[in-house]
């Protein structure tokens, strides 16, 4: 890598290797080749005068792309895809009266596009599919284990880590339902000519709107897709990239909410990421362990989803059949938006491999609340001991805001337990008041909903999906 010049982190530091041939100029540029060489192959089917051996050349030549002249091209140009055409034609000269023949410039660009969305997708599904997986096992080991509930980060309702990790794995699921909604319902572009007409192909056809119908129709299942837009102007309808950037964003905020729920975790020493053994957390600081990973997903996440705004700015602002000014955008937007959720989602499964719960320090942290929490269940205890209510109520009421005030003035620990105990009034011995405060009282249904969960709707999803398990989760930096 050249040091002296700007280098994409994407690529460089984030990206996975398959996310990242999908954006290549290789992969770029070989479609285009694929596109103009099955064009010309349906025109030759439906009648016009092209050679087999033209198209053999086309053939050979679709990956023997000479990219240098391809620049040297351009830069006389100042077309890209004229540029290609040309030096497509240097490659296989025969061809080159038939290259491109009754199309512009949309055909390459824009199915090529929509071919490394579609190709793009089945990326993003595997990797979120291995999240949901490793979320679903974490889950279910921990679908009993008791901890804190938080609502406002204020100590609330006990729940169970395992039901506090369905709430990411049902984010997961509704990003999954809009992914396969995207790809159930992606549309090829197709042959449109230069306004959407098809008037180039009227006047190669001698106006035989069936036949260009056909080749529409086959180009579009030739390239892999059954869907295709029955009417565009030159490009197809820049709707499409603010769908899918709004679809990567939503991934991007599932991530974020994970990561900002587990960074919170991490400081309380209940939940880690992992920290290897030779990682450093501050450069000042050698205790320190720093929640990289998380840090990172929130980062690119951050990025992600500001990228909708573009996309959505773009499909706003096209006018009538064309302008240009979402050129430059749609060769940023989507390729970064793509390879940032790759990367989020490589670094997600890598944490959750190594996640480390810390249940002595979670149920220090319950008992330090749950004596407040249970007090209704105190008073109660005592009432069958034949005490009054509204008596007993006011006893606990008093006990607590004393109990409170060692914690939060003194930093003592709570008492609260001792005072009851302590308390004639409430006639409640050690064992019972214990036997009041396990944890798993005050769960509720939250392992059986775990449960209920699981195999509802997770389960059928990784079984349905089962051949997309197991990918490579290690991170670059």
């Amino acid at each position: 890598m050249n040091k002296e010049i700007y280098s994409n982190p994407l690529a460089e530091r984030y990206s996975s290797k398959e996310m990242l041939e999908i954006f290549s100029p290789k992969f770029k540029f070989s479609t285009w080749r694929k596109l103009w060489y099955v064009l010309a192959e349906t025109e030759k089917e439906l009648g016009l005068d092209i050679t087999e051996e033209q198209l053999a050349e086309m053939k050979a030549n679709i990956d023997n792309i000479d990219y240098e002249l391809a620049d040297e091209m351009e830069k006389k140009f100042r077309h890209d895809v004229m540029a290609h055409v040309h030096t497509f034609g240097t490659a296989a000269p025969k061809a080159m009266p038939i290259i491109h023949l009754g199309a512009t410039s949309a055909y390459v660009g824009d199915n090529t596009d929509l071919i490394q969305i579609k190709e793009a997708l089945n990326i993003l599904k595997k990797k979120l599919i291995n999240v949901m997986d490793g979320l679903a096992k974490f889950s279910n080991e921990y679908k009993d284990l008791p901890t804190l509930g938080f609502t406002h980060f204020q100590a609330a309702q006990l729940t169970t880590v395992g039901k506090r990790a369905t709430l990411w794995l049902q984010s997961l699921i509704l990003d999954l339902e809009e992914l396969e909604f995207r790809q159930d319902t992606l549309r090829f572009r197709g042959v449109k000519g230069t306004t959407g007409t098809q008037a180039s192909f009227q006047e190669l056809f001698n106006g035989d709107y069936k036949k260009v119908k056909e080749l529409d129709e086959r180009v579009a299942e030739k390239m892999g897709f059954n869907k295709r837009f029955l009417v565009t102007g030159q490009t197809y309808d820049r709707k499409i990239d603010s769908e899918i950037s709004n679809l990567l964003s939503n991934i991007a905020q599932s991530a974020h909410k994970f990561t900002n729920d587990l960074r919170l975790l991490q400081h309380l020493k209940e939940i880690e990421e992992p920290f290897e053994k030779s990682q450093i957390g501050s450069s000042a600081m050698a205790y320190k362990r720093n929640p990289m990973r998380s840090e990172r997903i929130s980062s690119l996440a951050k990025f992600v989803i500001a990228l909708q705004q573009s996309t959505a700015m773009t499909a706003s602002t096209q006018w009538f059949e064309r302008t240009l000014d979402d050129s430059a955008n749609k060769r940023l937007a989507l390729p970064q938006g793509f390879l940032a959720v790759d990367a989020i989602l490589i670094i997600w499964k890598n944490i959750l491999e190594g996640l480390v719960v810390y249940p002595k320090m979670i149920e220090k942290h319950i008992m330090a609340e749950l004596p407040f929490m249970a007090t209704e269940y105190i008073i109660m205890e005592g009432v069958k001991k034949g005490g009054d209510r509204q008596e007993l109520h006011e006893l606990i009421r008093v006990h607590s805001m004393e109990a409170g005030k060692q914690v939060k003035v003194e930093g003592l620990e709570n008492d609260l337990i001792e005072r009851i105990i302590n308390d004639l009034s409430f006639d409640i011995d050690r064992e019972k008041l214990m036997e009041i405060l396990d944890p798993k009282n005050f769960i509720g249904f939250a392992p059986a909903q775990v449960v209920d969960f699981l195999e509802t709707e997770v389960n059928p999803i990784l079984e349905k999906n089962k051949e997309l398990l197991g990918m490579n989760t290690d991170l670059k930096v």
